[in-house]
């Protein structure tokens, strides 16, 4: 398999559900605003909508779309527990999460880092991102991860959302279960190394 990614793109998450998974893959690298790829491939012939991410599997198929793609990886090592079982209620409440994380903080987030949004609706945005961050805090509750006792796809995927807050000017300091909750899911393993792979934090970081 090969996952087309932009270094801290949404693309993260199925990079760090890769890497949890212990799956053979390759990272090609996308620039998305010349939209081509780091071996020089026009990246519109793999997702035409020019976004990331996007996942070549071993038969040429190309999957796109971040929830989809992880649920996929998912269920093809359910030794690793990255989701329920397909078809029960523990699997919808992922779906749940998965689909709050996309249109209530992935979009949020994305109005934020565009230049041209103006002031005052990203004020609006904002306001209403801080509700739904709230709300991600109240879903982790008690528990270690977002599903109960299990780390799942849903973390990975939260846990890249997040992270985007430092770029656009939103302290996570007021959701205290949150930054630690944001902690826990930095210090596993393949998050540090899907971290490093991507340049994010020193590979010598790793493991520390």
């Amino acid at each position: 398999m090969k996952l087309y990614y932009s270094p801290g793109a949404c693309s993260l998450s199925p990079h760090i559900v890769l890497r949890e998974g212990g799956f053979d893959f390759q990272l090609e690298r996308v620039d998305l605003q010349a939209g081509t790829t780091e071996t020089g491939i026009d990246y519109t012939q793999i997702n035409s909508l020019r976004y990331v991410p996007a996942l070549q599997l071993d038969d040429g198929q190309v999957l796109t779309e971040g929830p989809a793609i992880v649920q996929y990886l998912a269920d093809q090592v359910p030794d690793k527990h990255l989701a329920p079982s397909a078809g029960t209620p523990a699997r919808y409440r992922l779906m749940e999460r998965l689909n709050f994380i996309s249109t209530e903080l992935h979009k949020g987030f994305g109005a934020l880092f565009n230049p041209a949004f103006p002031d005052d609706a990203k004020a609006i945005v904002t306001a209403q991102l801080k509700d739904r961050i709230g709300h991600a805090e109240r879903l982790i509750g008690d528990k270690t991860w977002l599903m109960g006792d299990d780390f799942s796809v849903a973390d990975a995927y939260l846990f890249t959302v997040l992270s985007w807050g430092q770029y656009v000017g939103i302290d996570l300091s007021p959701w205290p279960g949150l930054a630690a909750y944001l902690g826990r899911v930095a210090a596993r393993p393949a998050v540090q190394a899907a971290l490093a792979a991507e340049g994010l934090v020193p590979a010598a970081q790793q493991g520390e």
